[in-house]
């Protein structure tokens, strides 16, 4: 028998999500702890020193990763803004801040782990190369993306404001990635999506693609949990403005109903005192 609810309680499904996990999730989840703890032993102890880099090879299998990721959730996100625009669909509108927000995550990463690698190669944590700028101004303006979601309470104008940025900072993706070949950089050339170096060997390029798998993994379950976050908060949104409305209805109503009585009483009583 199910127990039958009144009142504000009544609109609460009691078949609603107990959480933003599923199956995939799960999975994804295994794979990446299990990846990552791998990773850790090839990155650290197993694969030997780069030829020409030394042990400063090692965070590497970490750092490429961690902006290769980068670059594709901020492809994500620029994809979902390009949709939202055209087809006003909140699913789109939703993946996009999901996808901008654990972008975000990994391109801090991406700075850290360059600073730790500056200050091995170059002596310092920061240089104002062309490589960490441009990384740099693409950070901002992927924080300038979240700040905006966050300061627009209207859906529909947040949305469309927030969607013509995301497509603007995906146009610095090929300025950051090409920074290193169009202007004078300390920062080496391209690891992937360019020439490998030809000196790494089997086991360092395993390892390097292992990164990238936990990754991209890493970033897919964040994403995913990030947009059911996101989702559920907008029906809750959505759910609270149609009760504050539906109050303000039954307001009015009861505002109406205690006009009129009084107005019935007035014409009455003359007829009353007529009588007597």
């Amino acid at each position: 028998m199910t127990a039958t609810r009144t009142g504000p309680a009544a609109d609460v499904r009691t078949d609603a999500p107990q959480g933003t996990g599923s199956t995939a999730t799960r999975v994804l989840g295994v794979f990446v702890v299990v990846g990552g703890v791998l990773l850790a032993v090839l990155g650290l102890a197993v694969t030997k020193p780069d030829v020409d880099l030394g042990e400063r090879m090692r965070p590497i299998y970490v750092h490429v990763p961690t902006v290769s990721a980068a670059y594709l959730l901020f492809v994500v996100n620029a994809i979902g803004s390009a949709m939202w625009l055209w087809r006003k669909s909140r699913f789109w509108d939703q993946l996009a801040a999901a996808a901008a927000e654990v972008g975000l995550i990994f391109l801090g990463l991406t700075l850290l782990t360059g600073s730790f690698w500056g200050r091995i190669t170059w002596g310092v944590y920061w240089d104002w190369d062309a490589r960490l700028t441009s990384t740099l101004v693409m950070f901002l303006a992927y924080l300038g993306y979240v700040a905006l979601r966050g300061s627009i309470l209207d859906p529909t104008t947040r949305a469309t404001r927030a969607a013509v940025l995301g497509i603007g900072s995906a146009l610095l993706i090929p300025l950051v990635h090409k920074s290193v070949d169009w202007w004078r950089s300390y920062h080496q050339g391209s690891t992937l999506f360019g020439e490998l170096d030809p000196s790494m060997g089997g086991l360092q390029l395993f390892t390097l693609f292992l990164g990238l798998s936990v990754g991209m993994a890493l970033a897919a379950w964040l994403l995913i949990h990030r947009f059911r976050v996101g989702w559920l908060t907008l029906q809750l949104e959505e759910g609270g403005l149609t009760e504050a409305i539906d109050a303000r209805r039954a307001e009015a109503a009861s505002a109406a109903d205690g006009v009129e009585r009084p107005s019935q009483g007035v014409t009455t009583a003359p007829a009353e005192e007529a009588k007597s």
